[in-house]
């Protein structure tokens, strides 16, 4: 029996760190022994919020791809970049007859976008991005969309234009199923979220030297000030960070820190080291294809000629039953 086929994609963003490893990534890479995985890095999505992503593009993916490989991420299965495969923007086109604005107005995840953008306003290819979204998914005619509860009216979205477009024309795509997935959601070193521009993130492929003083920076309880006051671990950004990388400890680390025989800068020191151990593979595997570039390029270069070829035969169906292109 076929594995049912699933689409995941990233902007790229560079080098990832722990928030995208523990919110994504490290799902991806369980799914995959599950289902049959097509993994995109999303260019033309890059666009929607800044136009100017293009310059940044190329290096951006290699360095992305290379953290997917790293993290285990399949090299058999299918990574390409989004704009290599033309077919995506047609399919986006022919589904964007078949949507109304006021539909995507309503779209409560744009919404939220728009309101932590603080844009005044909004363009065109923001507005259609769930569009686009369904015409990746759709092309590849993807069964299952795994997405936290946020994402999930992008997917509903999907759904209502693969019905759309088959009652229209005819039977062509699959409405996938949305699975709601408990992505892990690991602060930044300051208690925001982790982000490049927050400057609060650690990288998967940082040295443990660079790891150490990362952790250095993180924001505690404020209210343990000395060594032996007693802290509360459940509001400190360093025991999160333990629960997610030094499980076997945790427990003594929480007695350590409530009853103030554990410091903050023995419980910083112990977390960074647990942190660099848990990625000591990652770094290895990125140093061989860091040594071997070509290597990437022809994985990308692959997976790009499988996804055209899928796509291409989606589209003949779509030009098939709408007697058109």
């Amino acid at each position: 029996m076929a594995k049912k086929r699933i689409l995941s994609g990233m902007r790229p963003s560079g080098r990832l760190h722990l928030g995208n490893y523990a919110g994504a990534l490290e799902n991806w890479v369980q799914l995959q022994k599950e289902y049959d995985c097509f993994y995109f890095i999303a260019d033309w999505h890059a666009l929607t919020t800044d136009a100017e992503a293009a310059f940044t593009v190329k290096e951006n993916t290699l360095q992305m791809v290379i953290d997917w490989l790293s993290s285990g991420i399949d090299p058999q299965q299918p990574i390409f970049i989004q704009s290599r495969v033309k077919a995506h923007a047609e399919l986006h086109l022919l589904f964007s007859m078949l949507i109304t604005t006021a539909r995507l107005e309503r779209n409560p995840t744009l919404k939220e976008q728009i309101r932590d953008l603080k844009a005044e306003t909004m363009i065109y290819g923001h507005l259609g991005y769930p569009v686009l979204q369904a015409a990746d998914i759709l092309i590849y005619k993807a069964n299952v969309v795994p997405v936290g509860e946020d994402q999930a009216p992008h997917v509903e979205i999907t759904r209502e234009l693969a019905r759309k477009f088959n009652q229209t024309y005819d039977e062509v795509f699959p409405e996938p199923e949305t699975r709601l997935t408990q992505f892990a959601r690991l602060p930044g070193l300051d208690g925001r979220k982790m982000g490049k521009s927050n400057d609060n993130y650690i990288l998967l492929s940082d040295t443990p030297e660079q790891i150490e003083k990362r952790v250095r920076t993180a924001i505690t309880d404020p209210q343990k000030i000395r060594r032996n006051d007693p802290g509360r671990p459940d509001i400190c950004n360093v025991f999160a960070f333990h629960k997610k990388f030094n499980q076997a400890e945790i427990q003594d680390i929480r007695e350590g820190c409530e009853t103030g025989a554990l410091g903050c800068v023995a419980c910083k020191k112990n977390c960074a080291q647990k942190i660099a151990d848990f990625f000591a593979p990652h770094r290895e595997k990125r140093a061989y294809y860091e040594a071997h570039m070509d290597e990437v390029q022809e994985i990308i270069e692959l997976g790009v000629s499988k996804a055209n070829e899928i796509a291409a035969q989606t589209m003949d169906e779509v030009h098939n039953v709408m007697k058109m292109g």
